[in-house]
């Protein structure tokens, strides 16, 4: 089961009631702390291991929870724990691969507050905000929204618009964003560093804005998933390097293996569109079709130029599905 953290935040990045129109102490008993169990023959168990902690944001009064999807895919055994110290079982309703979203239900009477969604369209650069994590005030960080821009990350993924909050909370995952007006805005993803002018290392989260779960809410709730076909996907790891886009891992049981792609290969065009970028290769898969659609690339090996075609797949039929409770 879950316990609270022994940390603190410091006091002066901790937000005050009093600096707020809402009822600080009420929104943040919406959040509460999350504990997940995979199994270890699960798909993601190399990456992420088998054992994830975070935060998880009450979003229904039947005591639905939306959190940050790594934290619970392919678990089987999912705890919550309240501020007050009640714990409750739940399972797993849903990932969303494209936004990264997960949702779990509280199998037991959940009488928390629910956190109401906010416009994350609405917010603004220097917009004042709360990063939430589990445990109250203590763990919780009064920032600002730093930026809000495209967000492309190596395990094939890409966002449009993301934001990025500075102060960063040390508990990322899962955290909830709350805007002045006490709502909900975002779910906090990761933990990134950024030069500055001075040559020093600023600290931001990155955070997936709540806008992108409002049309698929309905469809992860009901059937699990986004009632849209599944994204192609290679099972590629790749980085960005001097403007070329350099394969730096493959997953075991990918396509990316099956097609013989190889670390160091660089990747120079999809279906003869140059990429550069990682977020014009995944948008360059993703034109292909849907999950299964023969993606052509053109990839550079060793001094010479070739095409390679990978026939895509679904990444979440390498999932191990969660127990039925």
């Amino acid at each position: 089961m879950p316990s609270q953290p022994d940390w603190r935040i410091p006091s002066g990045q901790q937000p005050k009631a009093e600096d707020y129109a809402y009822d600080l102490d009420t929104a943040l008993n919406s959040i509460v702390t999350l504990t997940a169990q995979a199994p270890d023959d699960a798909f993601t168990a190399e990456t992420l291991g088998t054992l994830r902690a975070g935060n998880g944001v009450v979003i229904g009064e039947n005591g639905l929870v939306l959190t940050i999807g790594y934290l619970i895919t392919e678990a089987d055994d999912v705890w919550l724990r309240a501020n007050d110290g009640r714990t409750f079982p739940a399972h797993v309703v849903a990932y969303d691969q494209e936004t990264g979203f997960g949702l779990v239900q509280a199998l037991a009477r959940f009488d928390l507050p629910a956190l109401p969604l906010g416009s994350s369209a609405d917010a603004r650069v220097g917009d004042p905000i709360v990063v939430a994590g589990a445990g109250g005030r203590e763990h919780s960080v009064a920032a600002r929204i730093a930026a809000k821009q495209e967000f492309a990350g190596y395990w094939e993924y890409v966002l449009d618009e993301a934001f990025y909050t500075a102060p960063a909370h040390p508990n990322w995952g899962g955290t909830g964003v709350i805007d002045e007006k006490g709502e909900l805005i975002g779910i906090g993803s990761l933990h990134l560093e950024q030069g500055e002018e001075d040559g020093k290392r600023g600290h931001l989260n990155m955070v997936v804005p709540i806008d992108l779960l409002k049309p698929i809410l309905n469809d992860l709730v009901t059937l699990g998933r986004r009632s849209t076909p599944p994204k192609p996907w290679l099972g590629l790891y790749a980085s960005e390097l001097e403007e070329r886009v350099v394969v730096v891992g493959r997953s075991q049981r990918g396509p990316a293996r099956k097609a013989d792609l190889r670390n160091g290969d660089i990747i120079v065009a999809v279906a003869g569109e140059p990429v550069a970028t990682l977020a014009q290769l995944y948008r360059g898969i993703q034109a292909q079709g849907d999950a299964g659609v023969e993606v052509p690339l053109t990839v550079h090996r060793d001094g010479r130029t070739f095409d390679v075609h990978v026939r895509s797949s679904d990444r979440a039929r390498m999932f191990k599905a969660p127990k039925l409770h």
